[in-house]
């Protein structure tokens, strides 16, 4: 480990050996990559060439005995290939490159069984499920479109697109569809437009190709990018038999460009004549919905009682009548009755009357103090009392009293 500091710092050539000598630690190692360029020098025994990263825009020098080479030409343009090399570091430029000790190509078979076991990763996780698939908008304010540079995709989309509603805009981002910088020209296209404020949909779309051209949708991190988009992504990868990952993971797979312009915006004609019948069928219903109401009217207008609605009165006030006659009744006999009654009842109260006994010739006898006498010996002799007739009073003084009843003497 370099010891420096700012009084002491350590020379270029220092830092580039310490470098190497770290770097020459490393020992061989496998590194696979995209071959972008290769320099075939006459009458020299190496064969350079540069390794690209499929997921980044980098690349590094790579050179090899020309045996080593040979061992598997040819390869064809863009391939993908895995080289056991030794990495070197040259003090003198400050580079990097590896020294390749062998060659494979990877081939379609290694590259199908990769694809497949990524795909049942991604479908463990969920990342293809129809729940959590958008929906798409109905109409837009603006697509965004990534598609290729001056492609037929692009103008498919476009045409097609506004062939069905010629107001439609769009955003668009024309990026690399193929080669090393495929995946991050596109992530970085479909980061912006998901940013968009005014892009409702976004479209990835690309035209046919070969197997190797088709690989960067199927690259891991573009297809959780997709996943992850806030706004409904639809793919147009290739022909409707190509099936990149990308298709799985989008809210919606299109089989060619021009199906993706179909589905993300509406036809006018076509809406116009829908909106002919809806609005045919809607008057008809509406013209029913009437005659139907005008039918009832008519039907309550030809009843009797519309024609003289007295016929509905009439036998209330005559029902109303006998009823008020039959009261009357019922009225007069219950008075009767209770005439009846009462009359009876007096009789009986002036029977049991004190003055019908006084108008048989008796006598109501009190004492001075206003008590009954009803014993000859509750009145003391010589005393005054009070004797009530049917017919006036008088008093009287007691002379004598006995316990027999007997007429007084004269």
């Amino acid at each position: 480990m370099l010891e420096t500091s700012i009084d002491s710092p350590a020379p270029v050539r220092v830092v580039s050996e310490a470098i190497k000598e770290w770097i020459g630690k490393l020992g061989p190692i496998w590194v696979e990559g995209e071959l972008s360029q290769v320099d075939d020098r006459k009458g020299s025994t190496m064969i350079f060439m540069r390794l690209r990263d499929t997921s980044a825009e980098m690349s590094i020098s790579v050179s090899c005995h020309r045996s080593v080479f040979a061992a598997v030409a040819p390869l064809p343009a863009n391939a993908r290939i895995k080289v056991f090399s030794k990495v070197n570091f040259y003090t003198g430029n400050g580079s990097l490159s590896l020294n390749a000790r062998e060659i494979h190509h990877v081939g379609i078979g290694e590259l199908l069984a990769r694809l497949e076991a990524l795909k049942k990763i991604l479908a463990a996780e969920g990342l293809f499920a129809a729940s959590r698939k958008k929906v798409l908008p109905f109409l837009p304010r603006r697509i965004g479109l990534i598609c290729g540079r001056n492609s037929a995709a692009e103008k498919d989309v476009v045409e097609n697109a506004r062939r069905r509603w010629p107001a439609v805009e769009f955003e668009i981002r024309e990026v690399a569809v193929q080669g090393a910088s495929a995946v991050s020209e596109v992530s970085k296209a479909l980061k912006e437009l998901d940013d968009h404020s005014e892009v409702d949909v976004i479209i990835i779309t690309r035209g046919g190709g070969s197997f190797e051209d088709l690989l960067p949708f199927s690259d891991e991190g573009l297809v959780r990018l997709v996943a992850a988009c806030k706004k409904p992504v639809v793919s147009a990868i290739g022909h409707e038999q190509d099936t990149p990952l990308i298709d799985l993971v989008a809210d919606f797979r299109a089989s060619t460009p021009t199906d993706a312009a179909k589905r993300v915006v509406p036809d006018i004609a076509e809406e116009n004549k829908m909106l002919g019948e809806r609005g045919a069928r809607l008057l008809r219903a509406i013209k029913n919905l009437i005659d139907g109401e005008v039918g009832e009217v008519k039907g309550l207008a030809s009843r009797p009682i519309m024609r003289d609605p007295m016929l509905l009165v009439t036998p209330l006030v005559e029902d109303l009548s006998t009823a008020k006659k039959n009261l009357r009744q019922e009225i007069r006999h219950l008075i009767e009755l209770t005439e009846g009654e009462l009359t009876q009842s007096v009789s009986q109260l002036r029977a049991l009357s004190p003055r019908a006994v006084l108008n048989r010739g008796y006598a109501v006898v009190q004492r001075s103090d206003g008590n009954l006498v009803r014993s000859y010996d509750e009145i003391p002799l010589d005393s005054t009392i009070w004797l009530r007739f049917a017919r006036g009073s008088a008093t009287a003084t007691v002379r004598a009293t006995s316990e027999v009843i007997e007429k007084p003497k004269s």
